[in-house]
This record gives structure tokens, sequence and C-alpha cells, in this order.
């Protein structure tokens, strides 16, 4: 049974997606959780051209980051102390642009954060490579030390933010946030005692995208045929967003299917999850089916579907 529902792991809790609505769920510092749902109207809505494959995904992951920011943003106020005095820049943001400021800011911090990615893990990599062809190296050597470059600048950073105490619990619900779609896709009612007892990867985890995005740009760039240097970083910007539509099929695809091939190609991406998920408690369990509830009512479906196989 495949159940269209997304997630993320934020601070303290998860956020699911089902359509065109989100809900995250947050356990609270006196143990209650608190659950926020809204609707989100995709621009592919709008301008359905962007529904055709390749674009969906440029879309879905543009989007993504957008919701993700803005859902771990909800979460981290419940961490901070609500007694605080707002700081002096807070107090003049919210005197100048009333409640607009934090569009603005939420705006500026995620096209920050995409640049700073695409920085360290596209442009830098092809940097230390470029130095090794002066060396005497091939075209193709070159390119494949780029690709592994990249992977290795991206394993090095999921294993030091992983010694972080609060990353170290958010990989935790990120763990919960799988268990719990793979117990729905199985067909079994949500209760931590069933939730528990599935695996903490899935094969459309975005850590999967991720790690695709890197092995298919190694494959993109190899057509790049350019020697100017600027000329090759800018083609290496603008292949970004195919890459990622083209990754996000290919994620789409694995969710979908039990082929053996595909399965085996899936299978770094889940081993990779193994660091960026780590296995929740019942408490973090019970937030992750909260979030669920908030935009799925998963009771009736399986109770449709069991009425279906009979």
């Amino acid at each position: 049974m495949k159940v269209r529902i997304g997630g993320q792991a934020v601070m303290e809790g998860v956020m699911m997606k089902n359509e065109d609505r989100y809900a995250v769920s947050v356990r609270k510092p006196d143990g209650e959780i608190e659950t926020k749902t809204e609707r989100y109207t995709s621009i592919s809505d709008r301008y359905p051209v962007l529904k055709l494959p390749v674009l969906r995904g440029v879309v879905n992951f543009a989007e993504s980051m957008v919701v993700g920011m803005k859902t771990l943003t909800y979460s981290a106020d419940f961490i901070e102390d609500g007694e605080e005095e707002p700081s002096r820049l807070e107090q003049w943001l919210n005197r100048h642009f009333s409640e607009k400021w934090e569009g603005v800011l939420m705006g500026g911090i995620v096209v920050l954060s995409f640049a700073i990615a695409i920085g360290l893990f596209m442009v830098l990599p092809y940097f230390l490579s470029n130095i090794f062809e002066g060396f005497g190296m091939s075209r193709p050597a070159v390119l494949l030390l780029e690709g592994l470059i990249r992977v290795g600048i991206f394993l090095g950073y999921i294993i030091l933010i992983s010694r972080m105490n609060d990353i170290k619990r958010v990989f935790m619900y990120h763990g919960a946030e799988h268990k719990t779609i793979n117990c729905l896709e199985a067909g079994e009612d949500l209760t931590p005692e069933n939730v528990m007892k599935y695996s903490r990867l899935h094969k459309r985890c975005g850590t999967s995208f991720l790690f695709f995005v890197m092995i298919i740009s190694i494959i993109f760039f190899f057509f790049i045929r350019v020697d100017t240097v600027w000329l090759k970083v800018a083609l290496r910007l603008l292949l970004v967003p195919v890459i990622a539509g083209v990754s996000y099929e290919f994620i789409r695809l694995a969710g979908n299917s039990d082929n053996p091939v595909i399965t085996a190609l899936s299978k770094p991406g889940l081993c990779l999850q193994l660091l960026t998920t780590k296995e929740p408690d019942e408490s973090m369990i019970e937030v992750a089916i909260r979030s669920v509830e908030g935009v799925f009512d998963w009771k009736t479906y399986l109770e449709k579907e069991r009425k279906n196989r009979e």
C-alpha cells in the first residue's frame, strides 16, 4: 500500500505533508504535543506545465526547502524561553516591518542556505579536483574525483553535525517519521507499539535524494565540453535544477517500485540514512503519529483498504 505522505524532522518534532496540507507536531517543554496544520498551494497548481516529469522535481525541491525552513523555525520557537525579552534587532524589525519581516527573513535564509550548499557541494569540489588536472590526470578521472570529493564533503558534513546533541535528537525524530510512514504503508494501525517494529529507513527520504543528486551530477558534468573556467562553473550551476529534477524522478520511482534493480540502486541512499536517522523512543513516535493525524485520517483509510481486500 503506497500512501503519498512525506515528512521532515524538526526541533523536538515532526512535519508531515499530504497533498496541499502539512502539519507540524512538536513536543513542548511541558511534555504536551502542539500540532499546527496549514494549507500550502503549490505553484504547479497554477501552472500545470510544472507537473511534468523533471519540472515537478525542481518545484518540489524548492517548495520543500521553503516549507521545511518555515516548520523548522516554528518548532525552534518552543525551545526558546518564552519569557526572554526580544533582542534589539527583533524589536527594530517588528517596529519597521510589522509581521511581514519574518517572511522576508525566511526568504533570505532559504536563499543564503541554498547558495552555501551550492558553493560547498557543487563549486568547491570542482576547484579541488581541477588542481589534479594540472598534473596530467585524464578528464574522466578528474570528473570521477570531483564526484568522490563531493560525496566525501557531504559525508563529512553529516558526520560532523551528527555529533551535536540537538542534531542527534532531530535524527531520532527523523527515524520516527520514517517508521510511522512505513507502518502506515504496511496497512497497520498507527500505535507506538506497531510503529516501533518498522524500519527507520525509507526509499523516498531526502537523504537519498541528496545522495543521488551528487551521483547523477557526475554523469551530467561529463558532457560539459568547454575550456573556460567561469563557463564550466556557470554550466554546473545551471544544471543543478535539472539534476535535482532527475534525482526526484528516481526517488519517486523507487518509492513506488519493488523492482529488484530499483531496490539495488536505492541501497546506497538507504545506507546513508543510517547516519541521518536514529532509533526513536515511543514519545517521539507519538509526535510523528500526531503529525500524520493532522493531515490524514488513517483510521478511515485503513478501514476502507481492509474492506476492499475482503
